[in-house]
Formats: C-alpha cells, sequence, structure tokens
C-alpha cells in the first residue's frame, strides 16, 4: 500500500500512468463535479467511483480487499480511518469474483488518517477496513479509484 498527498505529486511519479491518470483526474477539479455513483475514465480499465457515507465505530466496518483492481481511495471531504493489514495475516472469506471483492477478518497492522487529498492505493495483498469515525461520526465525500491490473 501507498499513503501520500495529491500535492506531493512529483514524489511518485515513479507510478504507472494508469495510476497517475487517476492523479491527474484528481488535480483537475472535476471530482468535486460529479454525482455519486461510478464514472468511466478508460473503459473497464480505469474507473472512479464518488461515494458519501458516515464514518463510524471499527467494529462495525468491515474488512475488504480486491484481486482485478488496484484501490485508490482519495478523500475528497471529511476525514476517516482505514484499518490496513496484509491478506495473508487474516482470515480470507470466499472470494466474489463479479465484484472483485475479498470478505477478511483479523485485526489491523496500522491506521491511515485519512484527510482532504489524501490516497490511499492498496494492492491485492493489502486488507483496508475503510469508514472508521476520527472523533465522532461524520458525513465523508471520496474517489474510489478502480485500476485494473
Amino acid at each position: 500500500m501507498i499513503f501520500g498527498r495529491i500535492e506531493d505529486r512529483e514524489h511518485i511519479e515513479f507510478l504507472p500512468p494508469s495510476v497517475l491518470q487517476c492523479f491527474d483526474c484528481c488535480q483537475s477539479g472535476k471530482l468535486g463535479e460529479l454525482e455519486k455513483g461510478s464514472h468511466e475514465i478508460s473503459g473497464e480499465n480505469i474507473f472512479v467511483n464518488i461515494v458519501e457515507y458516515e464514518t463510524g465505530d471499527r467494529a462495525e466496518k468491515a474488512w475488504e480487499a480486491h484481486r482485478a483492481y488496484l484501490d485508490i481511495h482519495v478523500m475528497l471531504k471529511g476525514e476517516e480511518i482505514i484499518d490496513v493489514n496484509f491478506i495473508g495475516r487474516m482470515k480470507q472469506g470466499i472470494f466474489e469474483p463479479d465484484s472483485d471483492y475479498l470478505p477478511l477478518e483479523g485485526k489491523a497492522s496500522a491506521a491511515v488518517h485519512c484527510r482532504p487529498m489524501d490516497f490511499l492505493i492498496c494492492f491485492p495483498e493489502d486488507g483496508h477496513k475503510p469508514g472508521i469515525q476520527t472523533e465522532t461520526p461524520q458525513m465523508i465525500r471520496k474517489a474510489i479509484f478502480k485500476v485494473r491490473l
């Protein structure tokens, strides 16, 4: 996994062009104009899901991982904690290929505090549990880019 800030783009130019294309979308200022839902960037190879939800208690949130796509979480509004761990250290559920969803069980190795324009890139071996409140529950808005591997 890679955690960083969009404004520090010059330090992440080593990433693949498909990932940098997602960051281009962030820097264009157009993400704020998109409605909730899924939006194609490059067909099924790159798309972004704009989501809004209320953060909550850690115990109420679910672990997940993905096999077909990188997950790039970019916070647009609000703050949340995302717990992370490697799936090799967790109990894996049954993979759902149609939704590219792998449920997981386990404990966090670390936690990332995401603020506006922070990003977290999760690879297939990275379990993550998004939506955890910082101090109190709050409504957040974020972009979750999906980049086909």
